[in-house]
């Protein structure tokens, strides 16, 4: 039995330059305190994807298909109006910290200004979408990705941190000052929107008959545990090491001096080795970004989900706009692309309310719906992230 599966995808994107940027951020200013809203992060994100997977595996098409098939007439058209602004709103935000993280990495290396390589690295994805030769790319970033992440882990064990910290941290459900922005920024760097869509749809491809139907459920579930576990441990390594380099040591952390937490295993040879898996991190999220939104987007409205049609090309094309003007008007690099995690986080709930929604219709899922236990833990999610967000913006105006 294969225990990896399509999940290990969802944890490949996860795990790009607002991960690595606002887990580094996090335990750099606030050391292990912010542990327990990762954890949250992992748990919320293996309830939300268990959930879509399973509507992939039972009904054989995707979120943004199943959510349509919901209503009619106007109450369709606000749903799917709700859907394609959350999917296009958060992932403009998102592709704006792709493109950031990307360009900070060929910056780190050859110098140059953050906003000619941010135009640079558009016109790249772009050509590399438009010809569909993205594929055999993103299999070569993927594995500097995953190289970036196992030397994280190493670091993390080298630098040795307390493990007394790491489960006061996990258990003291702090809220540090200043630290609410933060706390949205993991949850939506963690529990990407868009993977929700992204998950349904892959697993939707080779929907099992009825016969195998109980058998494929337990392998995903296996698999999402395995994977996302796996997302969550190089997350906290991430974390572990920033507070192990900047908050034991007081040190401010800025784009500059972002590789130096990967000195106890590098040395010398930190800031260049960050600087590669950064931009490995951010072109392969710059390509992947656009391309579930327009997968998402496409679905909902009833259209075609293929590279070639014009209006699923307009779709992702707008995404990368997008993008490269929320990453060139000039806010700092490490605060935009914490900006932009922090964007999907606002977003979550609206996505969630819907696949909670789908996951209890009895005619769409029969026996597989959603039971006690997965609506508690979905509604829970929904209101913690709903009510952190609605803090956040009276905060703001008071």
């Amino acid at each position: 039995m294969k225990k990896f599966g399509p999940a290990l995808l969802v944890t490949a994107a996860f795990i790009g330059p607002g991960t690595v940027t606002t887990a580094t951020l996090a335990g750099g200013n606030f050391g292990f305190a912010l542990v327990w809203a990762l954890l949250f992060s992992v748990i919320a994100t293996f309830v939300l994807q268990e959930m879509a997977s399973r509507l992939g595996l039972v009904t054989g098409s995707g979120l943004a298909e199943a959510i349509s098939q919901q209503f009619s007439g106007i109450k369709k058209m606000l749903a799917c109006l709700l859907v394609v602004s959350a999917i296009g709103i958060g992932n403009a935000a998102y592709q704006g910290g792709n493109l950031t993280g990307a360009a900070i990495g060929l910056s780190g290396l050859s110098g140059g200004e953050l906003t000619h390589w941010v135009w640079l690295l558009a016109a790249i994805s772009s050509g590399l979408l438009l010809t569909g030769q993205y594929k055999w790319v993103e299999k070569s970033l993927i594995t500097l990705v995953l190289t970036m992440s196992t030397v994280f882990i190493a670091t993390m064990f080298i630098a040795g941190p307390s493990l007394q910290d790491i489960v006061r941290g996990a258990l003291a459900f702090d809220f540090p000052d200043g630290s609410s922005l933060m706390i949205m920024a993991l949850i939506g760097t963690t529990v990407v929107p868009y993977n929700l869509f992204l998950h349904a749809s892959i697993v939707s491809k080779n929907a099992p008959d009825k016969d195998n139907l109980d058998s494929a459920l337990t392998n995903n579930r296996i698999d999402s545990t395995l994977s996302i576990g796996l997302g969550g441990l190089i997350t906290l390594s991430i974390l572990s090491c920033a507070a192990s380099t900047f908050f034991a040591t007081q040190t401010q952390v800025d784009a500059a001096n972002i590789g130096q937490q990967l000195a106890p295993l590098l040395g010398s040879y930190a800031n260049v080795f960050f600087a590669i898996g950064l931009f490995a991190a951010g072109l392969t999220s710059a390509i992947t970004a656009p391309l579930a939104a327009a997968y998402a987007v496409s679905g909902a409205l009833g259209w075609k989900t293929e590279l070639a049609d014009k209006r699923f090309k307009c779709i992702w094309i707008t995404v990368m706009i997008v993008g490269v003007l929320f990453a060139s008007i000039g806010i700092k690099p490490l605060a935009a692309i914490l900006f932009a995690q922090a964007a999907n986080g606002l977003l979550l709930p609206v996505i969630a309310i819907f696949l909670i929604w789908t996951l209890n219709n009895e005619k769409l899922m029969g026996q597989h719906k959603n039971g006690i236990l997965a609506n508690l833990f979905g509604g829970l999610i929904v209101a913690f992230v709903s009510a952190l967000g609605l803090y956040k913006i009276v905060s703001v105006f008071i």
